[in-house]
């Protein structure tokens, strides 16, 4: 799928930092695709953090992504580090 710019929000900002948040039924490996980012280049920046939900409606899963590069236009961020721990019941 792509990237749905209404489940993509600003958390916090700072010194030209921005935290985001993004929700998407996409998997983490969707997500960290390049180009995925693409339609919010003009808002990120390298080295943003994306805190993410990911798999909603299937096989949830959430954790963090940095914003590797971003030039003329494209964006790649890093593969998801995973957050959260493990429910063994």
């Amino acid at each position: 799928m792509a990237l749905n710019t209404k489940n993509f929000a600003a958390l916090s900002y700072a010194n030209g930092y921005t935290h985001w948040h993004y929700a998407t039924p996409d998997t983490a490996a969707t997500v960290d695709t390049t180009g995925y980012f693409n339609l919010v280049a003009s808002m990120v920046n390298v080295g943003d953090r994306i805190t993410a939900n990911v798999g909603i409606g299937g096989t949830p899963a959430y954790g963090e992504f940095v914003v590797l590069s971003n030039t003329g236009g494209v964006v790649d961020v890093g593969d998801m580090t995973a957050m959260g721990g493990t429910d063994t019941d």
